[in-house]
């Protein structure tokens, strides 16, 4: 059953003219950053900030002021905007002549729009002061996040009803316990790290005595042996919408057995198909296919990646632990997915060419927690969460530095020693890039919340590797050779750049200009300056500095809206689609 709506107030219609005007904001500037739209100067405000007008048709051109910041950055006063802040009146008139969008497109898009206005309304009605977001623990601190900072349409959701928006988005802040099913070996494949071999040694380590002997008596009273099967949770919006209607003739043959619930509590995270467990901080999180379309992709576990997993977690690991600078100096923690369980569906993975989000139906990933890396007083918060303000403007990253003690240079200083020096001896040591972008990399800091070093996840979707032979690559398994993708040098710098200094940085430079006193000009030099400091540290890597040059005057903007509006727009498509290029944009790191 969907949820009583809510009865229509003047509070009501003000708290959405409110994030509606602020989502506008949003849009005029991402759209401007990828130049889908070219706003022309239109003078100086009064508070000197400049003016720029966007004509949409003969009868209207909107008009706002905006700041204008590192990589062609783009700040919109929302409350600048006039004469109408609506994003939805900007569409209907923009739509096919300025946006240049098919009629099903924005459609779409229009439902995207209206399903991330109603999360956010949510959390602003839910909002908490800056000092108080500071004392969340990891788990409480993701259903405050606000989403992708960059992505419009941050929180679409394409297949969520209101109801299930309210039962499982993150922002719902809701502990759920999960079934399990059971999945015959006909169907189902094994793999974990060395340290997990086989499936008994998780399931001794994830499922209690009881549940185990639960699992396997619903087994035996359907008549089959439980040796034959593999376990997994399920997420069961999945079960519902995708596992019972698409692997109907494999319940009906008992290739599939449902499974009751391991009854431990578990927290969607922002990514909604990953799971904290809240009853066992300790034991793994897991990971889940969800068939919906959120931030450009269908949300699934592809097959290929996900029987690779634990064997990219083996050579990343290996990496690390063979390096001593990793191992011993940056601390760096890499949540590694050990294990996975991955069902096949007998149809449709056997069809070439069937749209990709069919080949990503059921599966688990279990990831190591991050609870069991941290030392005594340390805490660690995503990367993403320093970009949030509360209800009065306040960052969560000014309420960090003052809880520190340091000054604004120093801490940020201490920031950039935690993140870089470790993503970047892995690009240039080994030509291997994470995708470090504010969900992706996690901050931890000390006791007094300063940063200390930076803990990673997410491999098997978000590592690449150089396309050019290395030595370091040699020892590399040819099933992880076959599952990383490969890029070449310039363009793997390309995964610093846009997930941590485009996708974070550039909007954290200007939150640290207006709240910590530092100039942006400032924040960036601090950043090169971290850089030079790995190269000076590290000299005989002088030829991967220039093989993978951060520093070069220009890079190539990579586009997010871009690429649903004008690239693959909301039709179904064989492979995950992958950001667009439009042109260049200038490095702040090129010169000090």
């Amino acid at each position: 059953m969907s949820p009583a709506p809510r009865p229509a107030t003047p509070a009501a219609h003000a708290a959405w003219q409110h994030a509606a005007r602020r989502l506008f904001a949003k849009t005029l500037a991402e759209f401007a950053y990828e130049e889908i739209v070219r706003p022309e100067p239109d003078g100086t405000a009064p508070d000197g900030a400049p003016r720029y007008r966007l004509p949409v048709t003969d009868h209207l051109t909107y008009r706002f002021t905006a700041r204008r910041g590192a990589y062609g950055h783009w700040r919109v006063d929302p409350h600048s905007i006039t004469p109408d802040a609506d994003p939805f009146h900007f569409l209907a008139h923009a739509h096919d002549t300025v946006l240049g969008l098919s009629g099903d497109t924005t459609g779409h898009l229009i439902r995207e729009l209206t399903a991330t206005l109603a999360a956010d309304t949510h959390l602003d009605a839910t909002a908490l002061t800056a000092a108080e977001l500071a004392d969340l623990d990891y788990a409480a601190l993701e259903g405050h996040q606000t989403g992708h900072p960059w992505l419009v349409a941050n929180k679409g959701r394409l297949g969520f009803s209101a109801a299930d928006a309210a039962t499982w988005a993150p922002e719902a802040r809701t502990p759920h316990r999960l079934p399990w099913l059971a999945a015959h070996h006909r169907i189902a494949h094994y793999r974990g790290v060395p340290a997990l071999a086989t499936p008994d040694l998780l399931y001794g380590e994830e499922l209690d005595p009881a549940t185990r002997h639960a699992f396997a008596t619903a087994l035996t009273a359907a008549g089959r042996d439980p040796a034959d099967y593999l376990y997994l949770p399920v997420h069961p919006w999945q079960w519902d919408e995708t596992i019972a209607p698409l692997f109907a003739p494999q319940l009906a043959d008992g290739s599939i057995i449902a499974l009751p619930t391991d009854n431990d509590l578990r927290l969607p995270q922002q990514s909604i198909r990953t799971f904290l467990n809240l009853t066992r901080p300790r034991a793994r999180t897991v990971k889940l296919p969800l068939s919906i379309l959120n931030t450009l992709v269908w949300r699934g576990l592809p097959t290929e990646r996900t029987l690779a997993a634990p064997a990219v977690t083996a050579w990343v690991h290996g990496l690390r632990d063979g390096d001593t600078y990793l191992r011993d100096e940056t601390r760096v923690i890499l949540l590694g997915e050990t294990a996975s369980v991955t069902v096949e569906h007998p149809l449709y993975d056997r069809l070439p060419g069937v749209p990709y989000q069919y080949k990503e139906l059921l599966g688990c990933i279990w990831r190591e927690p991050l609870t069991g890396y941290l030392d005594p007083g340390e805490r660690a918060r995503t990367l993403a969460s320093l970009l949030q303000t509360d209800p009065s403007g306040r960052a969560l990253t000014a309420e960090l530095v003052r809880r520190s003690g340091l000054a604004p240079r120093a801490w940020l200083a201490r920031l950039f020693a935690a993140l870089l020096p470790p993503l970047l001896h892995f690009l240039y040591q080994y030509g291997t890039v994470f995708s470090p972008h504010g969900e992706n990399a996690i901050v931890v800091f000390d006791q007094d919340d300063v940063p200390t070093r930076l803990a990673m996840k997410d491999f098997v979707d978000d590592v690449n590797t150089c396309d050019r032979p290395l030595p370091e690559h040699a020892g590399m398994p040819d099933d992880v050779r076959a599952v990383l993708l490969t890029e070449p040098p310039a363009f793997l710098t390309q995964f610093i750049h846009s997930g941590l200094f485009v996708g974070v940085f550039r909007y954290l430079a200007p939150l640290c200009e207006e709240q910590l006193g530092v100039p942006e000009r400032e924040f960036w030099s601090l950043v090169r300056a971290e850089i030079l400091r790995h190269h000076e540290r590290f000299p005989h890597l002088k030829e991967r500095y220039e093989t993978f040059d951060l520093l070069t005057p220009e890079i190539e903007r990579l586009c997010l809206n871009r690429n649903r509006l004008h690239v693959d727009g909301y039709r179904d498509r064989r492979d995950r689609p992958h950001a667009a290029v439009h042109g260049t944009v200038p490095n702040p790191l090129h010169a000090p």
